[in-house]
């Protein structure tokens, strides 16, 4: 099986408040300066904001979506834009109407794998009732928020609460949240927080946990038969380079997606002539990438998807366009390359284009009124610049490029690569020689162990991949036993998946 590059999120939200204390710094910030008047609906304070979407959090937060790739994302780039729409009514600026997905966990702890998706439409004035609209449209409780008084006078020292002073309400949450029967969870995702942390033996948990991966992996063998099978006959019949499930969910659903839609082709056989010659994913969205693939919901139902491929066309135009809109954005920024990002979602070729009209606009404003800096080089066709959307980091990944968000402000950019050009090629020539010292271990431990498949979690960089690798292959003789005829997932955590995958932390100890 081929090292799987689908996707990865470099934005690392790696507790459960780290979102909340954003909005805290935000809350505190305007406590300071924005008292409100008598009689007004008073803005949320920092305290109350983390508190009310506390049980939010806990449903949301990405790092409870590790094995759903597609989902985590969706989730933190929801996060950073809700963060960025209460920022803005903190500091009582206009803002535009927004819509959010979010991918809930279940309340119960023994469902997994099932997610509900909801949408949040968010047009609110003021923080208190945005807050209400996103625990409400989520099914939670908004009591600690109604026992808050509107109309209560805003004093600085409202943000931080002394412990003999927290109100009724308040302490009904603290204690929600220490009860043991706890509907939401927080002492479980604690619990499991601090059992990922300890270290754990890799040799006792498969001799604990490989039965159950081989029941399940025998399992699920039929269905994966039935699966090749109509992904060959799909692309026979339809002239299709190639037909990828790119989603969170097992084997099964990739099945019922794949009979849905023999049925709808053989039911419109004019789709050979739109999907001829093309690759075929079924994900998260529906639209046409950077690379040109159709993509179709697996959420969405079959007339959704006849819809679409009827209209594929207006998608090819915005995806022709795209190359001259690359080459703008490098010729104003000397001629840099501009890439998509090592192990990048899937981006739909429409936005893209706008992302990249927007990102030149601000850049040739900015040379044309002050230029580049002198100690740039002449030109910087050694670097690569990613375009990610409005709502993403500006950050330098670890493969060395540059991402950037198409709202940056073009002087935030310049000094940003001014200071990251060194470490940007030293992360470049590192990433060069470690992609082929990581193909070649691959390949060495599927043989070796004799695997089905060696997969790795899309945040597992290449260094990390070739030391779990060579711990691998230098462990042989205790593990050969155990893994071979296995699926293998390197990640960052221990699991037996629906499917029969083993994941195992890439810094595991023997």
């Amino acid at each position: 099986m081929a090292l799987n590059f689908n996707v990865v999120s470099y934005l690392n939200i790696s507790s459960s408040f780290k979102m909340s204390a954003c909005l805290l710094k935000v809350s505190a910030q305007f406590a300071k300066s924005s008292p409100a008047m008598p009689g007004s609906i008073r803005l949320l304070s920092s305290v109350e904001v983390s508190t009310a979407l506390r049980p939010f959090y806990f449903s949301v937060h990405p790092d409870l979506f590790g094995k759903h790739p597609n989902e985590r994302s969706i989730n933190e780039n929801s996060l950073m834009q809700l963060s960025s729409y209460l920022e803005t009514l903190q500091k009582r600026r206009s803002v535009r109407p927004v819509t959010l997905k979010f991918y809930l966990r279940p309340r119960e702890t023994s469902s997994q794998g099932s997610f509900q998706l909801v949408t949040l439409n968010l047009n609110e004035r003021d923080t208190r009732n945005a807050v209400l609209r996103v625990l409400k449209s989520c099914n939670l409780p908004t009591t600690y928020v109604d026992n808050i008084s509107p109309s209560t006078t805003f004093k600085e020292q409202d943000s931080y609460p002394r412990p003999e002073q927290k109100s009724t309400a308040w302490q009904k949450y603290e204690r929600m949240f220490k009860d043991n029967d706890d509907a939401y969870g927080a002492h479980v995702i604690k619990d499991k927080v601090k059992k990922a942390k300890e270290e754990e033996s890799l040799l006792s948990w498969l001799k604990n946990n490989i039965n159950d991966a081989a029941e399940k992996q025998a399992a699920c063998l039929p269905i994966q038969e039935e699966v090749k099978r109509l992904q060959l006959e799909l692309a026979q019949n339809l002239g299709l380079q190639e037909i990828i499930w790119d989603c969170g969910w097992n084997v099964t659903h990739f099945r019922g997606c794949l009979q849905s839609f023999q049925a709808l082709a053989r039911d419109h056989p004019q789709l050979i002539h739109v999907l001829k010659g093309r690759t075929l994913v079924f994900g998260s969205d529906t639209g046409v990438s950077l690379n040109g693939n159709v993509l179709l919901s697996s959420g969405e139902v079959r007339h959704n998807w006849l819809d679409f491929l009827k209209h594929v066309w207006q998608q090819d135009a915005a995806l022709l366009a795209i190359p001259a809109m690359q080459k703008a954005v490098s010729r104003v920024l000397r001629d840099i390359k501009v890439v998509h990002r090592k192990f990048q979602p899937n981006i739909m070729a429409k936005s893209y284009t706008n992302q990249l009209r927007r990102l030149v606009t601000s850049l040739s404003d900015y040379q044309g009124c002050q230029g580049y800096p002198k100690t740039w080089p002449h030109s910087l066709e050694k670097f690569e610049l990613v375009v990610e959307p409005e709502a993403g980091p500006l950050m330098l990944s670890p493969t060395g490029q540059f991402i950037v968000p198409s709202s940056c402000p073009a002087s935030l950019l310049v000094s940003f690569i001014s200071e990251h050009m060194a470490e940007a090629q030293r992360l470049l020539n590192s990433y060069q020689t470690n992609k082929h010292v990581e193909r070649d271990l691959h390949a060495r431990c599927i043989a070796e162990f004799e695997l089905l498949s060696l997969s790795k979690e899309d945040n597992v960089t290449p260094d990390l991949m070739i030391a779990c690798c060579r711990k691998l292959l230098e462990r042989k003789a205790d593990l050969i036993d155990i893994l071979k005829g296995r699926c293998l997932w390197i990640t960052n955590y221990y699991s037996i998946m629906s499917d029969g995958h083993i994941c195992i932390p890439w810094n595991w100890k023997i």
